[in-house]
């Protein structure tokens, strides 16, 4: 497997995972089984936020011994059938991993296999005819909601947002987002952007310097390159999958997290019980499921405007109680 080397972004995901290992959020009837074998197949860099989510709760299961873990990363749509074939061969009893570009040549090869449970990342529901292929997408709208009521608090008024698709996973996220910024201020003029890439910050990073040239105080970085060009422009940035407060202290204010940990663990669970079945697994990334959450504000902790903590708080406390829906709304967001 291609190994990558260790950057910044690289360090802020490794201490991710040691928080996860500490937190302790692998259950114990996990930790009592054989180990699984288990491999991740991704068409980016394991640093890339959406996916390292994904390697973090892998290797934190490998660390604990429930799973036997490999991956591939950098895996073409082209060639991703192929790695797929090559691990159900293997043995693997569990592959992980995203099929958004490769939907139907995927759910072929698990066709091929259904002694292999596959738990893959898809933009479709799963399909009974098909009982040995799960799916899941990062439902973290409830985080993103929060996020955009402290970036409404925050910005006199134009956010730029760069995406990488007008996809379901990325525009139900933007709009959760843009729904809580206007709850501050209804306003809000929002320049919205996607680059055609999963991960491509140099374009991500010129697409967001043309947003702060048309006025955004304010960024919504859904895509790596985003922050880098807040920070060099002195405006302010909100997160998205992964917690960069570390690298950007004075940039990025929040961020809307993502815990893969619920998703995998219940998906390993029921292949050593043995009754893994065709199912939407996303519903365990909504906060209620501890699937996501606000990342800690680091150095902007009392900054935000008091109104804005207090609705944060008072949201938070409803979405976990269940008295409060954040919209899953898939459409394309557009400017306004």
């Amino acid at each position: 497997m291609h190994k990558m080397k260790y950057t910044p972004t690289r360090r802020a995901i490794l201490m991710g995972a040691g928080a996860v290992l500490g937190a302790g959020l692998l259950p114990g009837a996990l930790r009592a089984q054989t180990p699984l074998k288990v491999a991740g197949i991704y068409t980016v860099p394991v640093e890339q936020q959406w996916v390292s989510r994904i390697h973090i709760a892998a290797e934190a299961a490998k660390a604990a011994g429930v799973i036997d873990y490999s991956y591939t990363e950098n895996t073409s749509n082209t060639d991703y059938p192929r790695v797929m074939r090559e691990y159900a061969e293997s043995g693997v009893q569990l592959i992980v991993g995203e099929i958004f570009g490769v939907e139907q040549e995927a759910r072929e090869v698990a066709a091929d296999y259904p002694d292999v449970a596959f738990l893959m990342g898809s933009s479709f529901m799963p399909d009974e005819a098909l009982p040995n292929l799960a799916v899941f997408d990062n439902y973290i709208q409830d985080a993103s909601y929060l996020s955009g009521i402290i970036a409404g608090s925050m910005t006199k008024g134009n956010i730029g947002m760069v995406g990488g698709f007008p996809i379901p996973e990325v525009n139900r996220l933007m709009n959760a987002f843009m729904a809580g910024a206007r709850e501050m201020n209804p306003e809000i003029k929002f320049q919205v952007s996607f680059i055609g890439s999963w991960f491509d910050p140099p374009k991500a990073k010129e697409t967001a310097f043309a947003m702060i040239e048309n006025g955004a105080d304010m960024l919504y970085a859904e895509r790596f390159g985003v922050s880098d060009a807040a920070m060099e422009k002195g405006v302010l940035a909100i997160g998205n999958v992964i917690d960069t407060q570390a690298d950007y202290p004075q940039t990025v204010v929040a961020s809307a997290l993502w815990h893969f940990e619920p998703t995998f663990n219940a998906a390993v669970a029921a292949v050593q019980a043995g009754n893994f079945k065709a199912a939407n697994y996303g519903t365990y990334s909504f906060m209620k499921e501890g699937g996501c959450s606000l990342a800690p504000l680091g150095t902007f902790d009392g900054k935000v405007p008091e109104a804005a903590m207090a609705l944060v708080a008072e949201r938070e406390a409803a979405i976990k109680a269940g008295t409060f829906t954040v919209e899953i709304n898939d459409t394309e967001p557009t400017a306004s």
